[in-house]
């Protein structure tokens, strides 16, 4: 099977964490882009969960910057831990 160069960037840490993991496993990490390739090929998907991270969903994000409004306009109210869990207690 002909074969082709493919170059790309990744960060330093992801690369020596990818080496070393290969390594253990004793493939090197042309071996590992290839299995994941194949994979992908054959099942026509990225063939693991990826998902977005719901902290920066838009929804949140507008709850945040109400939440700083309130905060900035001084209408919030303050308690300590400590008499939070008083008001539990009670």
């Amino acid at each position: 099977m002909a074969q082709t160069l493919v170059n790309f960037r990744i960060d330093k840490e992801v690369k020596e964490g990818m080496e070393k993991i290969c390594k253990e496993l004793g493939i090197n990490m042309s071996t590992a882009f290839n299995i994941f390739a194949k994979k992908m090929i054959r099942e026509k998907r990225i063939p693991f969960e990826v998902s977005v991270d719901p902290f920066y969903s838009e929804s949140n994000i507008e709850a945040l910057k109400e939440s700083i409004k309130q905060l900035e306009e001084g209408k919030v109210v303050k308690k300590s831990i400590e008499t939070l869990q008083e008001m539990v207690d009670e």
